[in-house]
């Protein structure tokens, strides 16, 4: 299923791994995967006090529960990204751009005071469209 990376020079590019915004064919499976956090299948947190780390893990957690689905990263058209410090921005590109390539989902990312766990640094959900 074709999923197209849209860019216009209306707007100012991504200085991060997110697409202005992303096309996608209307037909196959929706799948919402909610918010994903550092939890290891064990039930311990990876990476306490460390965003990388703690992004790595919730990147692995969305894949697993896309592919749980039928699907790949590829098929993830929009993410919802939640952080703890903003200032993590780069870090948390950084480990992004190790599991999503072009065309770019679509994204949002927000500094929030609070997530589910005090170690939680970053938590994701994201949507996918499975052929």
């Amino acid at each position: 299923m074709p999923k197209t990376q849209v860019s216009t020079e209306a707007l100012r590019s991504p200085n991060g791994v997110f697409s202005q915004a992303t096309t996608i064919e209307a037909t196959g499976r929706l799948v919402f995967v909610s918010g994903m956090t550092a939890r290891r299948p064990d039930g311990s947190i990876a990476g306490v006090g460390d965003v990388r780390e703690q992004t790595r893990q919730v990147c692995e957690n969305v894949k697993s529960a896309v592919e749980a689905a039928g699907g790949t990263l590829a098929d993830v058209c929009r993410v919802d990204v939640y952080v703890r410090n903003m200032e993590d921005f780069a870090k948390i590109h950084e480990i992004r751009a190790q599991y999503f390539a072009e065309p770019l989902p679509a994204s949002t990312m927000v500094e929030v005071s609070k997530l589910a766990h005090p170690d939680y640094l970053i938590e994701i959900n994201a949507i996918a469209v499975i052929a």
